[in-house]
């Protein structure tokens, strides 16, 4: 097999880094472009470019007239990013990998699994929007000038070191004090949930592959537990028998913490499952390994041996008790 020539935008979030991971075992010559600050650390043999991405000259001089086999994108979020990675790499790139985002399927969704057909359009998140106005952008120019472009849509995907829970850690604080934790809705949709690495088997996959250039895939899994299963696993992790578990319907989580809103209205708060046959038809060895409640049990222990990633947030905290104590209230 002939080496693959890989750079990543990004390469140390939650699901870049997996893939880094996977890349560099599949024997590829990877590269990182980042600012250079991250909490994990690039395995050996990575080549590791420091530049502010947003910025062209910076941009430039740390890439050259490089040229990659792939460029994986997981750092542009709006058009006006797309547009700048397109200046430095179209022409120099066989495949220009750009991470979208499932929230971007319409929402709420009409008929479920959501697949690859399922309209863009999502009316309560603007980080949705944008991630549609970027994909937009990138049909526009593999259509008007055969832009290698594979558009990647991963939905709630997680590592260790990522909490998937409206509060993080403080969830985890409150349940082993005994004090009430908040779950949007009735905690009974179904929400897929994937691990970083079971997405980077796909994600691997579909690098450098002919078959996936001019399309899009969804990278989710098969995983979908509910809301009141991912919060009880979560406690169990954590060793509370009895969490005190609160449902607050997500529009009022919205009215009390707005920043809040957008996800949960214009996502979490649907049901959602996908239909995953069009990546695994390319990479048939995709599938789910580690379901959720194994995934909360790396969590804990995670968080647990590094005291460092716990740090409370206190007006979150306090933003609980008020939602809390109106929910109870208003029964």
């Amino acid at each position: 097999m002939t080496t693959k020539r890989v750079l990543f935008i990004g390469g140390t979030g939650t699901i870049s880094a997996a893939c880094v991971h996977r890349s560099v075992g599949a024997g590829d010559e990877v590269t990182v472009l980042n600012r250079g600050s991250s909490r994990r650390p690039l395995p050996e043999g990575v080549r590791e470019l420091v530049a502010d991405v947003r910025d062209p000259d910076s941009l430039r001089d740390a890439v050259g007239d490089a040229e990659f086999d792939v460029v994986a994108d997981f750092l542009s979020f709006t058009p006006a990013h797309v547009q700048a990675a397109l200046d430095r790499f179209e022409g120099r790139t066989g495949q220009y990998v750009f991470i979208s985002s499932a929230s971007a399927y319409e929402k709420p969704p009409r008929r479920l699994p959501v697949t690859e057909s399922t309209p863009l359009r999502n009316p309560y998140w603007q980080y949705s929007r944008d991630k549609i106005a970027c994909e937009d952008v990138l049909v526009a120019a593999h259509r008007e000038r055969g832009l290698p472009v594979t558009i990647i849509r991963p939905s709630h995907t997680y590592d260790e070191a990522l909490m998937p829970t409206l509060g993080g850690w403080t969830d985890i604080t409150r349940m082993r004090a005994g004090r009430p934790v908040v779950i949007h809705g009735d905690g009974t949709s179904l929400w897929t949930i994937t691990h970083s690495d079971d997405f980077a088997v796909a994600f691997a996959g579909l690098l450098a592959n002919p078959e996936a250039i001019g399309d899009a895939f969804t990278i989710t899994g098969s995983h979908a537990p509910t809301w009141n299963q991912i919060y009880g696993w979560l406690a169990a992790a954590a060793g509370v028998d009895e969490p005190d578990f609160v449902h607050v319907a997500s529009e009022t989580i919205a009215a009390f913490a707005p920043d809040l809103g957008p996800g949960l209205v214009g996502d979490k708060a649907h049901s959602m499952l996908f239909d995953n046959a069009k990546v695994t038809a390319l990479v048939p060895e995709f599938r789910t390994t580690i379901t959720f409640d194994e995934g909360a049990r790396r969590l804990v222990a995670h968080y647990d041996a590094h005291p460092e990633l716990q740090g409370g947030d206190e007006s979150r905290d306090a933003l609980f008790d008020r939602i809390a104590a109106h929910a109870r209230s208003a029964r």
